[in-house]
């Protein structure tokens, strides 16, 4: 819908970094984007796309060692944990917190126990970094701010890669 899709720039760099430090990646379009079947469900229908990728990868008999998503895809997912109790860390990447666009952020009465963290880019054209700041302490998140970077992060794909790839290690 917005145009975001797994072959973003950023996030194939971020696979090929976790994939360098053994970890196996699935990525995934949600419904109705990058060629994907179905229509765009405002976030809503997207958690059945979340549901089962994570199946998917259950079923390869791979422990899922984290989640990581940007912008629309990291609030669709982290709505995910809410929904289904998941402990699996989480780092999302510029979320939208409030947005007529994705479903809202979910109280951390709603999120079970895990470890995660948010990145924020200082200039951010489209997220608040403040808002966002506020919260990741609501959830007892860490949050890591980019000075002078936008939503893309452009010319800072590989230090971010190398920052979530420790995020998900803990």
């Amino acid at each position: 819908q917005q145009g975001g899709t797994m072959r973003a720039p950023i996030l194939g760099v971020i696979a090929r970094c976790a994939v360098s430090e053994g970890f196996d990646v699935l990525r995934f379009n949600f419904r109705g984007a990058g060629g994907s079947t179905g229509v765009h469900g405002d976030g809503h229908d997207e958690l059945r796309d979340v549901d089962a990728a994570m199946g998917y990868a259950a079923g390869l008999g791979s422990s899922v060692a984290g989640m990581v998503g940007w912008s629309f895809g990291a609030a669709v997912s982290l709505s995910w944990q809410a929904k289904t109790g998941s402990n699996v860390p989480y780092v999302g990447i510029a979320p939208p917190v409030s947005s007529p666009l994705t479903p809202s952020l979910p109280d951390a009465a709603d999120l079970a126990q895990a470890r995660r963290a948010f990145v924020i880019g200082e200039r951010d054209q489209f997220i608040e970094a403040d808002e966002l700041a506020k919260y990741a302490e609501s959830i007892s998140a860490e949050i890591i701010t980019y000075p002078g970077t936008d939503h893309f992060f452009v010319s800072k794909h590989e230090r971010l890669a190398q920052d979530v790839v420790k995020l998900i290690k803990g």
